[in-house]
């Protein structure tokens, strides 16, 4: 049976990771630095990979995430592959616990509407690991947009095709973090989406140009592949005032304003806090998990960042039969 943990509790919170791949091990390091939890065991298929995380860290290492949940937590991440977050991430429910789902939240729109689903029936937090809003720099270009009138975004995240072994494409893997981005950054829902995708080298998309408009009017634009030989994260944000550049590795966030006729304008580099964005965002699970309030990134948010993912890649094999169709009748 899980703790319930009250607002005025100050004990640490129980906290266990199934799935001890890179991300979640990552996060067993920072739960096991934490003063706020207790690092009670991580799980993983691969016992021998469990076990040298655990050893690390001082933990246990369990077989799987039912034998976590017997284990009397508090709250669970759920960094396995993908596929199987829906039905982890039910059981976990199932047990009363809280659970933090690494991004995306499953595999399909419809398996995301059930975990938060019972998650709600529950009462039981549920946050979305959409780690990269943590990051300084974004917060930072965040706050310098704040009260503006947006124009327009471009996000580019690339780099080279990843060691690990995935089941998806740049998409889900990657794009589904701007989608979220763009989302926050406006406030507003996408409500149109132009993808255009390709596999160069991979049997899944390794290059994805995606374009939207938001309900409030924002274009967007996404630029993302696994084809590049160095990783590049940046934003630029344009407003009717200003002009925002985030550097989302180096943490730079530098803004231009105050346009002449002469073409001439002001720049300033604005203030990035120094927060390592893993360990701010289990931060924030745990001071929901503790007061009962909603976490940063909610399931439903999790769920709608997926389903723009999604629609890219159906709207774009959609536009390809349309073609293919055309081509055959001509």
């Amino acid at each position: 049976m899980a703790h319930t943990a009250a607002p005025e509790d100050k004990r640490a919170l129980r906290v266990g990771v199934t799935g001890t791949g890179i991300m979640g091990s990552n996060h067993a390091r920072v739960l096991s630095q934490l003063p706020g939890a207790e690092l009670v065991a991580v799980a993983d298929p691969d016992q021998a990979q469990a076990q040298r995380v655990a050893s690390f860290l001082g933990c246990k290492a369990a077989a799987d995430h039912r034998d976590l949940l017997s284990m009397d937590l508090d709250a669970v991440v759920v960094a396995a592959p993908t596929h199987y977050h829906h039905s982890i991430a039910l059981d976990v429910i199932d047990a009363g616990c809280a659970l933090l789902v690494e991004k995306p939240v499953a595999s399909t729109t419809a398996e995301g509407h059930e975990i938060v689903a019972a998650a709600k029936a529950k009462g039981v937090t549920l946050m979305i690991g959409h780690v990269e809003r943590f990051n300084p720099a974004v917060r930072a270009v965040k706050e310098a947009i704040k009260g503006e009138n947006l124009l327009s975004i471009a996000i580019t995240r690339v780099g080279p095709f990843p060691p690990r072994m995935s089941n998806v494409g740049v998409v889900i893997d990657l794009a589904v973090h701007d989608i979220d981005l763009i989302r926050w950054f406006t406030g507003s829902d996408i409500v149109e989406v132009q993808p255009q995708t390709s596999a160069a080298i991979a049997e899944r998309e390794d290059i994805a140009l995606l374009q939207f408009r938001t309900a409030s009017g924002v274009l967007a634009h996404i630029n993302t592949n696994w084809l590049t030989p160095f990783k590049a994260r940046t934003v630029h944000v344009a407003t009717a005032k200003k002009y925002v550049i985030g550097d989302l590795l180096t943490r730079q966030v530098t803004e231009h304003f105050d346009y002449r006729p002469d073409g001439s304008y002001s720049t300033r580099h604005l203030p990035v806090a120094y927060a390592e964005p893993l360990r701010a965002e289990l931060d924030n699970f745990l001071s929901a998990v503790r007061s009962g309030t909603a976490p940063e990134v909610t399931g439903e948010e999790g769920v709608a960042s997926l389903d723009i993912a999604i629609s890219c890649l159906t709207e774009r094999a959609e536009a390809a039969a349309r073609s293919a169709k055309r081509r055959a009748v001509g």
